[in-house]
């Protein structure tokens, strides 16, 4: 009966009590909301900074594990001795770190954010440029920085004066409703978009280089040749859209290299200089030049640079089979064992020799004595003093008939398909030749030569990511040094007909003391320093006599500036046509 008197009456019942098919239920926001959701989400400066700890913390592998791309011998190696781990390890690409889809997905997102965070503001900021200054606030008096004074001049020159001083202190000036708004330092901002633009430009010019560039090592020995072509390098890591068809058609020989060596003190023996002199050609019928090859002295050429990253010794020996017949005539690079001696090694393979094959392994001293005790000999200096190689001999299957490819640094089938000469050991001096046991062959010492270790580094990006890189410390620096200040000035008459001037100062951050440097040019202090301080200092001294005179000669303008409160308006402008 209550819910008829209740409809009867037009009341409602109370929300409690209606079904719950009654309550309206809350709509989602479809696909294209979440879409817009994700992207706001996405292009926030948090979001970015987050991607950009993930790009670096991504990197951290790279450094922890070896990666295909630099040392695929030690990826190779690292498998056999972590048979367990290293398939895991591969799955999640940690051999190939920056190749792999998990840090590409982190790059691009990055790069993403960036761009939908940064663009936006870029455009923004650029109509902000070009808007007019905002409007003065309606109390000038509770900003950070404010002023007033009183002067005789008419607001409209105030305002003039005001809007010619702002202006030569580079101000955007806006004079409208009796007050002039001015506003500068917009370029803080836009060194903070700069910087930030060439982040993003950073990024693509580092992405631009790993898809376009390459990068290849290659040893090259006094008197041998390079041609800029995939079989002659000894590393070769080519960007994603690379092609070895894109290699451009250059040629080098190296002539000399010449180390410089520390010979007293503490630091006897350590390098001091490297110099390789080079010949080279743009394309094969090109033009011979010559280069002086030097550290931190790259060759430019074929769009590729070429680095000097270290050096060795490559013997020159001579090998002849049973037959007398020459197997083998060349140098041989030998690897360093002790940087600080350069005590190297190297193995020289001999397949044409019969009728069995011959191998070698050998130790390089450049500069050899004897140990303390005696017992062995030792490298005392890195240069090519005293050169000495000891040999050990093999003969039988060197393996290279099979087709699989071998190391040139290391035998391979030794105790099976390659066996010890006995008495095949000897110390040999440049010159001297060691005949083996049983007729089956000699080798000789001719001389010894250096090598040289190049990385030719082709990167379409490097320019772009040092302009980037400028432009970005210079973004920084600007945001630092520049801030955004605002002034508005105000002028309006005031009582007995004089002008009360209001000035208003904002700065992004601590005032500066331009606002007072601003307020006292208004006033008129730098151009008149003491004429305002004189007459106020007379008329507290003699104000009697200075009223009395002023009576004397015109009395009546005396009432008419000190006239009622209620009527300085219309009496300022009646004075001026009187006088």
């Amino acid at each position: 009966m209550s819910d008829v008197t209740d409809m009867e009456s037009g009341t409602r019942a109370p929300s409690a009590r209606q079904a719950p098919g009654e309550v309206p239920r809350p709509m989602g926001i479809g696909p294209l909301g979440w879409l817009r959701w994700g992207w706001r989400q996405l292009t926030t400066m948090r979001t970015a900074l987050i991607l950009l700890f993930l790009v670096a913390l991504g990197a951290v592998p790279s450094s922890l594990f070896p990666q295909r791309g630099q040392a695929p011998e030690k990826v190779a190696k690292y498998f056999e001795d972590h048979t367990t781990l290293a398939p895991w390890l591969d799955r999640l690409s940690l051999f190939d770190v920056f190749a792999a889809p998990w840090f590409a997905a982190i790059y691009i997102l990055l790069f993403v954010s960036l761009a939908g965070c940064v663009v936006p503001r870029a455009i923004k900021h650029y109509q902000s440029m070009r808007a007019r200054p905002p409007a003065a606030p309606r109390n000038l008096g509770r900003l950070p920085q404010s002023a007033s004074y009183e002067t005789d001049a008419p607001p409209e020159d105030v305002l003039a004066e005001a809007r010619a001083l702002l202006r030569r202190r580079r101000f955007r000036v806006d004079v409208s409703d009796g007050s002039a708004s001015a506003e500068k330092g917009y370029l803080g901002e836009t060194g903070n978009l700069l910087f930030h633009l060439a982040l993003l430009a950073l990024l693509f010019a580092l992405g631009l280089g790993n898809l376009f560039g390459y990068r290849g090592n290659v040893l090259l020995s006094e008197g041998k040749s390079f041609a800029n072509s995939l079989s002659q390098y000894d590393e070769f890591e080519p960007g994603r859209a690379f092609g070895s068809d894109e290699l451009a058609p250059f040629s080098i020989t190296m002539d000399d290299f010449t180390a410089t060596y520390e010979t007293k003190g503490d630091k006897r023996g350590q390098a001091t200089d490297f110099h390789a002199k080079l010949r080279y050609r743009d394309t094969p019928d090109g033009r011979e030049k010559n280069w002086d090859l030097r550290l931190n002295h790259p060759l430019k050429v074929g769009g590729a640079k070429l680095y000097l990253l270290g050096h060795g010794y490559a013997p020159v020996f001579t090998v002849r089979d049973a037959k007398g017949d020459i197997a083998y005539r060349d140098s041989v690079p030998f690897l360093p064992m002790e940087p600080r001696n350069l005590t190297s090694e190297g193995v020289i393979k001999a397949p044409d020799a019969e009728p069995e094959q011959l191998a070698f392994y050998a130790i390089l001293w450049p500069t050899a004595v004897a140990s303390e005790d005696g017992r062995q000999i030792v490298s005392a200096f890195p240069g090519p003093i005293r050169p000495v190689v000891t040999i050990s001999s093999f003969k039988g299957d060197i393996g290279l008939d099979s087709g699989n490819p071998q190391s040139v640094y290391k035998l391979e089938g030794i105790g099976r398909t390659l066996q010890p000469v006995k008495g095949g050991q000897k110390l040999l001096e440049p010159g001297e030749t060691f005949t083996l046991p049983g007729n089956a062959g000699s080798i000789t010492f001719d001389g010894l030569r250096e090598y040289a270790t190049l990385s030719v580094n082709r990167d379409p990006g490097r320019l772009p990511a040092l302009v980037a890189a400028v432009l970005a410390v210079l973004g920084v620096a600007t945001s630092f040094m520049v801030r955004r200040r605002r002034v508005w000035v105000r002028a309006g008459a005031g009582r007995g007909g004089r002008t009360v001037v209001e000035v208003g100062g904002l700065t992004l951050g601590n005032p500066t003391p331009e606002f007072d440097d601003i307020v006292t040019a208004l006033r008129g202090e730098e151009a008149r320093p003491g004429e305002e301080t004189e007459p106020a200092g007379e008329a507290e001294s003699g104000g009697e006599a200075e009223s009395g005179g002023e009576a004397e000669s015109g009395g009546e303008a005396e009432p008419t500036k000190d006239g009622p409160d209620s009527e300085p308006d219309s009496e300022g402008p009646d004075t001026e046509p009187k006088e």
